[in-house]
């Protein structure tokens, strides 16, 4: 079933399309992708990270596009010059696609993630953004909140890291040496913060650290 963040993204690039009076296949000429990924685009809702480029072809506001705040021809300019000095959308990926980063050479496409987050672009190529689920990590990290992950950085004890588990999915967790084995491989936990979940030794279980985290941003509910 189709979140209703994502139908929405769906609705706002149709409705700036229309707006420009651009057919799928000029947006999609445009941006440099297929017209099928516009018509997808629009269909499921999921977000993609060719927002600036679409966002930019419409004329209309990435963030507006993207999430929906403000209205669709707010601060185009600024928003255009924004991106253009160093700002670079992210995936929002799952915790699935995150377990498979270790194993294949190419780990996700620019549009598969969910959603899309707007960052400094200073970070590796394959970095990205994951939701926290759950409350193993509270109170520092509560569910909805989203963290950036590069693959590139090696997690120093304290760091936190984004690993695979068992499950073959990712598990967001504090990283804690315990030694080196006979291999000469370093002995770590996965830590989580909330006292009721069990801590993880990589000598006990197979964890795979994916990469660490570099960001954290909070969602803050208004009730």
């Amino acid at each position: 079933m189709l979140t209703l963040m994502n139908t929405e993204f769906g609705l706002r690039l149709k409705e700036a399309r229309k707006a420009a009076k651009m057919t799928q296949a000029e947006l999609a000429k445009k941006v440099g992708i297929g017209q099928s990924t516009i018509a997808e685009l629009e269909k499921t809702g999921n977000g993609s990270s060719h927002v600036p480029a679409m966002a930019a072809a419409l004329k209309c506001s990435a963030i507006w596009l993207s999430k929906g705040d403000g209205r669709m021809d707010d601060g185009f300019d600024a928003n255009v010059q924004q991106v253009a000095l160093g700002m670079r959308p992210y995936p929002v990926i799952s915790r699935i696609q995150a377990g498979a980063l270790c194993e294949i050479a190419t780990p996700y496409g620019p549009g598969d993630g969910f959603d899309v987050e707007f960052g400094d672009d200073d970070a590796s190529q394959w970095s990205f953004f994951l939701e926290i689920e759950g409350d193993s990590m509270l109170p520092d990290f509560r569910p909805g909140d989203r963290v950036l992950i590069d693959p590139d950085v090696t997690p120093r004890p304290g760091d936190f890291v984004a690993a695979r588990n068992t499950k073959q999915e990712a598990t967001f967790k504090k990283y804690r040496v315990r030694g080196i084995n006979e291999l000469g491989k370093e002995v770590f936990e996965l830590v989580p913060l909330n006292d009721d979940y069990p801590v993880m030794r990589s000598d006990e279980h197979h964890l795979v650290v994916i990469g660490t985290m570099i960001e954290h941003r909070r969602k803050f509910r208004r009730k």
